[in-house]
């Protein structure tokens, strides 16, 4: 199965621009929040219970203003992700020690935890290009994320 690509595992109903957290807790609440009305989600508080579990065993602040939690669960049988820009950046007990400006979720199924890894890896890759993390940044609407992954995809 070739790995998906990440515009096409958001949509712009699971995108929030400039959102306001106070904490880190709040900020994947509110993440999680997103993936309520998705079909693939059997069950958003074993989804909260799992993403929260993952983070308490170690952050998901990867560097460079971007944080990355994730689960796999059951409580998912399709792998699904949400976006957020945090203005004010959110302390997120990052490697680097910086604060997280852009929160990307991604769950999926236990059965699917390769996947689960490359779709990781393929975020990696391309949000640690300065030039797409700020575009992302600076989007000004969730179609102009979607669209700025999509072009920045076409390159790997």
């Amino acid at each position: 199965m070739p790995t998906p690509t990440l515009h096409t595992l958001l949509h712009p109903d699971r995108i929030r621009l400039g959102l306001s957290s106070a904490t880190k807790a709040d900020a994947i609440n509110t993440m999680v929040d997103l993936l309520a009305n998705h079909p693939a989600i059997t069950s958003l508080s074993d989804v909260r219970s799992a993403v929260f579990e993952r983070e308490s065993t170690m952050s998901t602040g990867v560097g460079h203003g971007l944080g990355l939690p994730h689960a796999k669960t059951d409580a998912a049988t399709e792998t699904i992700a949400a976006l957020a820009t945090l203005h004010p950046p959110v302390e997120f007990d990052a490697i680097d020690s910086s604060p997280v400006e852009l929160l990307l979720l991604l769950v999926g199924p236990e059965s699917e935890a390769s996947l689960h890894i490359k779709v990781l890896g393929r975020i990696s890759r391309l949000v640690h290009q300065v030039p797409l993390r700020d575009a992302l940044t600076r989007a000004d609407t969730p179609e102009a994320v979607v669209d700025t992954l999509q072009r920045a995809e076409a390159t790997l």
